[in-house]
Parts: structure tokens; sequence; C-alpha cells
């Protein structure tokens, strides 16, 4: 059994992670670390801290889930790993790259696991796509093509923090940018260059609206990734280019794979988070391989990084 600390009560714990947390068999929500003990009301939990170094000096829990804005995800996931525990935290995994790499180097040091919450990577379809990508069903990919936009200018003021770059890093570029450049780097592997540009088309708030990234593989796919925060018209495009033909996978987050000669419908997990906590209980207790371990996540905050220098 692997008891759970949360850090930060908002509107992923609340949907998915806290569901996620106590759907999984082997996992059990001991305690909670919130500014407003309030929120903490609804779950039956053990302990409640407003402090999360009082949190870490309890024996009990061996894991926490960090889901505090971005500015955040480093110092407390570093704490959590020298007091011993693993962490699952949050994406993106950190504000550079520089803090990114030293969560990973005290995990390695401390011997405890962190994992990311690049959930993108446990779809089926997805692993599905990366299977068929590999046998060749498309000749040799080349190009890969991810938009995703939407609208976001916190209206109902509940996530202002997004708004406010020295918490947030950025705009869409880290709030959903770095899920589709994942999604590039588990199917194509490591970047090598990086280009980019980030836009105020419409909202003149002070993280940009826009951006849109160019990424090489060292495979030698493009993967080009267009975000955007100020479209009243939702789009989740995916769509991958071979010398032989082409994969579809739009929506993103819907089930349908369509590839030469094939159609397939894979659905994801009802909550999306869940394959996420449960491959990461897997990996603590029994070894499992981790999908999204911290080592292959910091990839993503090396290309927005490039992308915020440019």
């Amino acid at each position: 059994m692997l008891d759970w600390i949360v850090v930060g009560i908002g509107d992923i714990t609340t949907k998915r992670v806290i569901p996620a947390i106590q759907a999984e068999p082997r996992s059990r929500l001991y305690g909670i670390v919130t500014r407003n003990p309030a929120k903490a009301k609804p779950y039956p939990v053990e302990r409640v801290w407003t402090d999360l170094g009082e949190a870490l000096r309890d024996p009990a829990p061996g894991a926490v889930y960090v889901a505090t804005p971005v500015a955040l995800h480093a110092p407390q996931t570093i704490s959590a790993l020298r007091a011993g525990k693993h962490v699952l935290c949050e994406k993106p995994v950190a504000m550079n790259y520089a803090q990114a790499a030293e969560m990973v180097r005290v995990a390695r040091e401390v011997s405890r696991i962190l994992g990311i919450a690049y959930y993108r990577r446990m779809y089926p379809k997805l692993q599905r796509a990366r299977e068929l990508l590999a046998a060749g069903i498309a000749g040799r990919p080349v190009l890969a093509e991810i938009n995703c936009h939407d609208w976001f200018q916190d209206e109902d003021g509940r996530r202002s923090w997004l708004l406010d770059p020295r918490l947030s890093g950025g705009g869409p570029l880290y709030d959903i940018a770095s899920h589709r450049i994942d999604v590039l780097n588990f199917l194509f592997g490591r970047p090598v260059k990086v280009s980019g540009h980030l836009a105020n088309v419409v909202h003149q708030s002070p993280v940009e609206d826009a951006a849109t990234v160019l990424i090489d593989y060292e495979s030698g796919v493009r993967g080009v990734v267009d975000v955007r925060w100020h479209s009243r018209i939702p789009r989740d495009e995916f769509r991958i280019v071979g010398t032989e033909g082409e994969m579809l996978l739009t929506p993103l987050t819907g089930p349908k794979l369509v590839y030469p000669g094939g159609v397939e419908e894979l659905p994801s997990h009802k909550n999306l988070h869940y394959p996420c906590v449960e491959n990461f209980v897997s990996a603590v207790l029994d070894g499992a391989h981790l999908y999204a371990s911290g080592e292959s996540s910091i990839w993503t905050d090396w290309v927005t990084e490039r992308v915020m220098r440019a």
C-alpha cells in the first residue's frame, strides 16, 4: 500500500488526481497540503497541513503528488525527495531546464522515483501509434503537426495564476504545448534543434496568447506545435506524415486512429490521470517501467526554454 500526500487543491486534483488515487487499489489518500484547510474537508484523510515542511516530516506517506503552480514544482519536489518520498509532479516539470535537471539529479541521488503527469503517453491510441510507426506503417515519418486552440483568459477567476509568468512560466506554451511537445518526444525521441515564435494577438496579458514551435528530432522528423488561447473554435488536431502515407490522430484526446490500411477506435480511461497514477504506483511498488519519468520528461523543458530564449 502506498500512502499519498497531495499538495495543492485545484481543478486538476479535485477532478482527476484525487479520484485517481482513491480508485487505485494499492493507494490511499493519507493527507492534503493546502493554504485553505476548508478545501480538504470533503476528503476522508488522516492529516491536513498548511505547511509542506511539516507534512514531509510525517514518516507514514511514501508518495507526494505536487499539483501547485509551476514555480513551486522544483522546490517542493526537491524537498519531498530529500524527505525520502517518491514524487509524481504535475507538468511541465519546472520553470526551466536547469530546475528540471536538478529535480532529476536529486531523485537519482536519494534513490527515489520521480514521475511527471504527462498522462497522454499512456493513451492506448498513442501506444498503438508508436507501435505502428516503428513497424513502418507510413514509411519513414518526416513531419508531425499538432494544433491545440481554445479560449482562455480566466474569466471564471479560478486559474488566474496561469496568467502570471512568475508562477506559470508562460501562457499556452507552458500550459498546453508542453503536453503536445511531450507527445512528439515520446513518439520520435530526442529533440536536437528548436525555434519558435510567441505573440499576443488578441489578449494583451502578461503571458503570450499564441505560440508556434518547430522541433527537429535526431530521427529526422520535424514537429510543428501551434497552441492558442484566443480561438472561440476549439481545435485538437494531430497528423503525422510519412514517406509512404500518413497517420491521423485528430482529435488527440479522442479514440480514433487512422493509418494506411486501417482505422481503430482506442478510447482512453474516463479519468485521464488514472493510468498515470497506476503506472507510478507500479513503478514504486513493483519496479515497473515508468512511462513519464523525470529523465524522459525534462526534454520538454529543454524545448520550451529554447523557445523562450528566442
